[in-house]
């Protein structure tokens, strides 16, 4: 016997997984895990025994719900499952997944569609953070199709815009975590910083590396990936985030100076491969980090004048926008809100099933 499961299968941003509701899940954080293993597959490098897709960016799981609190319809709670290592982590969100959220709360019924477009405000549960999705209804039903084009995902899709507040500190408490605009950890100059995802950031020429590498490259060398890790692990001491060798955060990311006219180049790991394209997480902290002045991008970039002001990061597939509304002042960089538009498609609906010896259900 097995226990079925409602779920949607979206792509979300440049990444895609099972939407679900969250009543219709294990209460129970560890019971939880064990189920999304096994709807994923994750233990297999293929996840051949579930629905993942053998990458850090398929094993990625949305689980949503009615929200109780007054500004918030929509409650989006995140899990990245591993691919092979049978772990999950509660503790990051992911923005390209959460670009599917709109679409889908309305699709599960949780969200009524209003017109031709329909504003869904969302809580990301694991993070705190408030996100506006405007989401293309025409008729009062989700449109798919429409002529926006994100890199790293073919063909085009109908836009969905969205907007970023009260992501400063969502898991650390901080801006800075460590107090400090720069860090210097075996050798090497860090930004350890927390906006929208705790991320270290260093310079690739640090690394003796370009910037520009293709993701392949970077995860052929290894022997970048073990200094990395170990930076990553003391910097997440000192940011107050404890032993995360099992954890996914913080991120990591790498900037260079802009080759292909946007405002720079930006690598960014998950931690332990190189995201193909870029997390809309990732990329308001990258942005933010353009912005600050005093942190490892000072010099790197000419900096757009005025507020809000178009940060156009260079990723391994092509380009990000993040639109940034902040402050510079005596007391430092304040972040308003992060602006960005993503694309999401439907792909399956149905159920997923789980062995009854892991869940027998609720």
């Amino acid at each position: 016997m097995q226990t079925p499961i409602p779920f949607l299968f979206m792509r979300g941003g440049t990444s895609r997984g099972p939407y679900m509701n969250r009543n219709d899940l294990p209460e129970d954080l560890e019971k939880l895990a064990d189920v999304l293993i096994a709807i994923m597959g994750s233990g297999h490098p293929l996840n051949i025994n579930g629905i993942g897709g053998g990458a850090a960016v398929t094993t990625k799981v949305a689980m949503l719900s009615r929200s109780d609190d007054d500004w918030a319809d929509v409650d989006y709670f995140f899990a990245q499952v591993s691919v092979e290592d049978r772990l999950v982590d509660f503790k990051p969100t992911c923005g390209n997944i959460l670009t599917g959220v709109g679409p889908a709360a309305i699709e599960m019924g949780l969200v009524e569609a209003r017109g031709n477009e329909t504003t869904v405000n969302i809580r990301a549960v694991n993070t705190g953070a408030k996100v506006v999705a405007v989401v293309q209804t025409p008729g009062n039903r989700v449109s798919y199709e429409g002529t926006a084009e994100i890199d790293g995902v073919p063909g085009t899709s109908a836009p969905v815009a969205l907007q970023f507040m009260d992501t400063v500190g969502g898991v650390t408490g901080s801006f800075l975590p460590t107090g400090n605009l720069v860090d210097t950890i075996d050798g090497i100059e860090v930004t350890c910083m927390d906006v929208a995802m705790p991320m270290v950031i260093a310079r690739a020429a640090s690394f003796d590396l370009t910037g520009y590498e293709t993701a392949a490259a970077l995860d052929e060398n290894t022997a970048f990936y073990a200094r990395m890790e170990a930076i990553r692990k003391q910097a997440a001491e000192r940011m107050g985030m404890g032993d995360v060798s099992r954890s996914v955060t913080p991120k990591f990311g790498l900037l260079a100076p802009s080759t292909q006219g946007g405002t720079i180049a930006a690598r960014y790991f998950m931690p332990w491969k190189c995201h193909p394209t870029m997390a809309v997480t990732g990329a308001q902290c990258l942005a933010s980090c353009v912005l600050a002045p005093g942190t490892v991008a000072d010099g790197m970039a000419a900096i757009p004048n005025g507020t809000p002001a178009k940060i156009t990061l260079e990723h391994a597939s092509g380009v990000i926008e993040v639109l940034v509304d902040y402050e510079n002042t005596a007391t430092g960089f304040s972040l308003n809100a992060a602006g960005l538009v993503r694309t999401a498609r439907k792909l399956a609906a149905g159920e997923v099933f789980v062995p009854s010896n892991i869940w027998r259900g609720n």
